[in-house]
């Protein structure tokens, strides 16, 4: 068998390249942006749920009835507020026994939150932040993208490689490290800030339409910065977060519409 031209494969390559990136997208709700989606949601749905009992496998689960209580009652109370967004999703708040002041989610609508969150969001408000902003992670679908996004960029990887066949050995190492460079700069981090700003706005919405005033937003995240001062920390463009001031301006802008929603299910 005769092996294949190179020459005939770069297109082909190219042309996959092309494929991934329009043949599959997903709609965030709430914000109406189109996402890149190669997996199905059925199959990362799975995926969240196989990692999330291996989670509690290996994680220590919190004790205290009433904590407890507490995250499982604002968390449902906000997944009731999701509505259609996510189909088939099967929500479950689990709270771990860990001093860290975090929260995480995967997908199919698994969140579990650190017992140290709860020290710093003293009131159902300035919790029902992290978990609307965690169960946006969630509907949003990010983690799929993400690892759609890494499918995609390794197989413009791929191509590149192959379209620089011909080249010595030296120029295709510095052009595949420009490269990684390029897209962790350009692309992944930028990425992953996009989300949690993303998050951040879905989660006001959600936090709001359940009922939780969207104001403790604010107040959340100034303690989370005054909590932060004096800590080294990268610069914004190199980070996968957004800087607490640049969340608290963007969530003072946001405020208008959540407040508005927030207004409306009190009445």
């Amino acid at each position: 068998m005769k092996p294949v031209s190179k020459h005939r494969l770069r297109p082909v390559l190219l042309w996959l390249v092309v494929f991934l990136f329009v043949a599959a997208c997903y709609t965030v709700p709430e914000t109406g942006r189109r996402s890149l989606s190669l997996i199905p949601a059925s199959q990362e749905m799975a995926m969240g749920v196989s990692a999330f009992d291996q989670i509690k496998q290996q994680e220590r689960l919190a004790t205290d009835r009433a904590k407890i209580e507490r995250v499982q009652r604002i968390g449902h109370r906000i997944a009731e507020a999701v509505g259609d967004d996510l189909p088939g999703a099967e929500w479950e708040f689990v709270l771990f026994e860990n001093e860290a002041v975090n929260a995480f989610a995967l997908p199919g609508g698994k969140v579990g939150v650190f017992t140290g969150l709860l020290d710093l969001a003293e009131t159902d408000d300035e919790l029902a932040v992290v978990m609307g902003h965690e169960v946006a992670h969630v509907t949003a679908r990010h983690g799929g993208e993400r690892m759609s996004q890494i499918f995609a960029l390794t197989a413009v990887g791929v191509a590149l490689d192959a379209a620089l066949s011909g080249q010595d050995q030296q120029t295709r190492a510095l052009a595949m490290a420009a490269y990684g460079v390029g897209t962790t700069v350009g692309v992944i981090l930028p990425y992953s800030r996009r989300a949690e700003s993303e998050a951040d706005e879905i989660g006001l919405i959600y936090m709001a339409r359940a009922g939780y005033d969207p104001r403790a937003a604010i107040t959340f995240w100034e303690k989370m910065a005054e909590r932060a001062k004096g800590a080294s920390r990268p610069p914004e463009f190199l980070s996968t977060h957004p800087s607490d001031e640049t969340r608290i301006a963007r969530l003072q802008m946001l405020m208008p519409r959540a407040l508005a929603i927030y207004e409306e299910n009190r009445s």
